[in-house]
């Protein structure tokens, strides 16, 4: 598997270094994407269970916000 690529850029001289990342790096990487899916699985769920709310309670998403504010 090819890791991503890290791009370095010197402003001062205007060099540009592209490059794999390191075994450290990658590591990191994983781990960060792996929170970043928690995160959007858990706004997922929650979007989920107001729009069941709303629904038992016969209210469109406009109402339900207008109520959440």
């Amino acid at each position: 598997m090819t890791k991503p690529t890290i791009r370095i850029h010197n402003a001062e001289t205007d060099e540009i270094i592209d490059r794999e990342m390191t075994n450290a790096e990658f590591k990191q990487y994983e781990l960060e994407q792996k929170a970043l899916e928690a995160v959007i699985a858990e706004a997922e769920a929650k979007a989920a269970a107001r729009q069941a709310i709303a629904d038992r309670l016969g209210l469109t998403a406009d109402e339900l916000a207008v109520l959440l504010g």
